[in-house]
């Protein structure tokens, strides 16, 4: 544990113990990836300005995110088959982030069910939907994660239609993985991740199977699956889901300034600037590009977070300096679990909030709520 001292560290590690075609998953982006490498690659175009012989006493990382209080202003981005990066992931990272004071999100696509994380948490997490054709069971959703008492339903506006992922399609990507000799020969040399897969009952998705309408096993789900994104989801969704849920509302997915003005418009509570990890529109801006026009745009009307590329405690304080109020992390959360479980996962956050103290220090500030694009070397 000693040696791991980046976000690369926990990659590398994570790389060695989960199975290809899982970590792929999770290190992989749509089509040529090129928006993938762009979401990290143009934080580092970013510079700071270094101030010296500025007081760097009792510095804090504490902020809010749509009002909750958190420990830094950082969420655990949701991620899909986050229990296939090892047993039971959701539960571990969900207890992980509770414990370090910050918020995680729960995808619709976990394997770990709302029911399944609100057993093993005692505060409330963040739960995202996707829209998909059957309503009834989008509805039921919605209530499934009501009754679990979520604090903030998180919308993903950018799943209309699934983008090109060539790695998943070469993988044959499952939940539970089919066993091929590839993926037999693959997964026997990682003897911890099927010793623990073994010792659960999750390896599937359990938010769906026996929830969705004549879903009861895996063998119907794939089927069920690929019919389900809706290319008919528009603004006035949003209107009946803030409805339905009646409480925080964030929406996720925005990349252009004329959809955040719409965004502003229907009353929910933040969006996040998010490409989606650079798995759907390949070419498009990153994720870090896009933000500060958004910002200047409505930021006085709507919170703005962001998500994608992040991958250091610099790179969350550059977001913020760019006019976001929170940040979200997903492959480095996943890097942390597959590499080393719950402990991976806060040693995720503790190096980002290492790197955060450090560098707000050596910007000349104390509390992290005070960086501002005067941090920025323009």
């Amino acid at each position: 544990m000693s040696d791991i001292l980046t976000i690369a560290d926990l990659k590398d590690l994570a790389r060695r113990r989960v199975p290809k075609m899982f970590f792929d998953y999770a290190d992989s982006g749509a089509w040529t990836e090129s928006t993938y490498r762009a979401n990290e690659e143009d934080f580092q175009k970013i510079k700071f300005r270094q101030r010296v012989l500025v007081d760097m006493s009792n510095r804090s990382l504490e902020s809010t995110m749509i009002g909750q209080k958190v420990s830094m202003p950082v969420a655990l981005a949701p991620t899909g088959l986050t229990g296939m990066q090892h047993a039971d992931g959701e539960m571990l990272a969900a207890q992980a982030a509770e414990e370090f004071g910050v918020p995680f999100t729960l995808s619709t696509m976990s394997i770990c069910s709302i029911e399944d994380v609100a057993s093993v948490t005692k505060k409330p997490f963040w739960f995202q939907l996707y829209v998909l054709r059957d309503k009834d069971f989008v509805l039921n959703l919605i209530d499934r994660a009501k009754a679990a008492k979520c604090s903030a339903l998180v919308l993903t506006l950018d799943l209309q239609v699934l983008g090109q992922r060539h790695k998943d399609v070469r993988n044959g990507l499952s939940a539970p993985p089919k066993m091929t000799l590839a993926n037999i020969a693959n997964i026997a040399v990682r003897p911890g991740w099927w010793m623990g897969m073994a010792g659960t009952k999750r390896r599937t998705f359990r938010n769906i199977v026996g929830h969705a309408k004549g879903v009861g096993d895996v063998a119907s789900l794939s089927s069920w699956t690929t019919e389900q994104f809706d290319p008919h989801l528009s603004w006035k969704d949003v209107a009946w889901i803030k409805e339905r849920w009646g409480g925080k509302l964030i929406l996720k997915g925005i990349l252009d300034k004329e959809d955040a003005l719409m965004a502003a418009n229907t009353g929910a509570d933040a969006i996040i600037v998010s490409n989606h990890g650079g798995r759907q529109l390949d070419g498009a801006s990153s994720s870090i590009m896009a933000l500060e026009e958004i910002a200047d745009a409505v930021g006085d009307r709507i919170e703005v977070h962001m998500d994608g590329g992040i991958r250091s405690g610099q790179d969350v304080l550059k977001a913020l300096c760019l006019g976001a109020k929170g940040t979200y992390i997903g492959r480095p959360f996943l890097y942390g679990l597959g590499a080393l479980g719950k402990e991976g996962v806060t040693k995720a956050l503790e190096i980002i909030r290492k790197e955060m103290d450090i560098t707000l220090a050596l910007c000349g500030k104390r509390l992290v709520t005070d960086m501002g694009k005067d941090q920025l070397r323009r």
